[in-house]
């Protein structure tokens, strides 16, 4: 089990995204993430999980 906390700019960079695109995707709920301290984070394992999902429905 991967526990791995990415920051904005890190998720941002895995899914080849600009960093405002990741941030808005975030603050619309549609990247999953949650706040610590005012900033976005991300668990790795939600965001290939996340990935996996967008894949099965082919759409956004």
């Amino acid at each position: 089990m991967n526990d791995e906390i990415m920051t904005l700019k890190e998720v941002a960079k895995y899914l080849k995204l600009a960093e405002k695109t990741a941030y808005r995707l975030a603050a619309e709920g549609k990247l999953p993430g949650f706040k610590a301290g005012g900033s976005w984070r991300f668990k790795e394992e939600d965001i290939d999980r996340w990935i996996e999902e967008k894949k099965k429905t082919k759409g956004n």
